[in-house]
């Protein structure tokens, strides 16, 4: 693994597609007062090396990006195309204008198909003024770099449908799935930070539940683990936190982490 510099992470959003709290749901979490209870779709900022990072750019992107006042974003880098994941990619138009050039964007073939069928006019030869500027880069799974900071992709399944993970660093990234190959755990192993999606405590078709979550931590073995995408099926956020292991938390919203 290649040397990395500090690494800044924030969890803009900790929720799942729906986010939290779920529209029309009178549940105790979606009725709590408690801020670190209300989850936007999940996404993370990360700072390396002097850039600024985004993995997915979901319906909430807009809000997150004046929540944190960002003023640069330098690529993106997603981990599959769906809704909640790539629909808020049409607002890149502001960092377009403002820096001056296209989104440099991250993703594998078959999600860049889903960007070009989506986002259409992106593509289109005869562009209207103001669309959003996307500048795709290919990925497999094999590492690459975003300018100067060296990234591991790590392949994982979302029910049957093929996604990435991330590797930057001593940090790893991984939403949205509920299998993972043993040849890629071994790119989890010596983290300082590992993110796991853990759904909820009951099992589920797509995504890892709580146990299973837990599972990966206690094999891969990293010196942190937080938890996102998570949703109101999970609990109350203070209540769950208790039941935890002492090197594990429940990400939220707001969240920075250095490493």
């Amino acid at each position: 693994m290649e040397q990395t510099p500090q690494i800044r992470i924030e969890f803009l959003g900790t929720g799942t597609s729906q986010g939290v709290p779920v529209v029309a749901c009178e549940c105790p979490v979606c009725q709590s007062e408690n801020p670190k209870d209300n989850r936007l779709r999940s996404s993370l900022l990360v700072e390396v090396g002097g850039l600024k990072l985004l993995i997915d750019a979901g319906p909430d992107f807009r809000q997150q990006m004046l929540r944190v006042r960002q003023r640069r974003l330098d690529a993106i880098l997603l981990t599959h195309e769906h809704t909640d994941h790539i629909f808020g990619l049409d607002d890149i138009r502001a960092f377009n204008w403002v820096q001056g050039h296209p989104t440099d964007i991250y993703a594998e073939k078959r999600v860049q198909l889903a960007l070009k069928r989506v986002f259409d006019y992106v593509f289109e030869v005869n562009k209207y003024p103001g669309i959003p500027q996307m500048n795709l880069h290919l990925i497999e799974n094999e590492p690459f770099h975003v300018q100067h900071v060296p990234v591991v992709p790590i392949r994982a399944f979302h029910h049957r449908l093929p996604v990435f993970g991330f590797r930057i660093g001593s940090v790893a990234y991984l939403t949205d799935i509920n299998s993972i190959e043993p040849a890629e755990k071994e790119k989890l192993r010596e983290l300082d930070v590992l993110v796991v999606n853990a759904l909820r405590l009951e099992k589920h078709i797509s995504h890892f539940n709580l146990k299973e979550a837990l599972q990966l931590i206690d094999e891969v073995k990293p010196k942190k683990a937080f938890l996102t995408h998570i949703s109101h099926l999970m609990g109350l956020h203070d209540e769950v936190e208790q039941l935890l292991p002492p090197n594990v938390h429940l990400a939220y919203d707001g969240l920075s982490v250095c490493v």
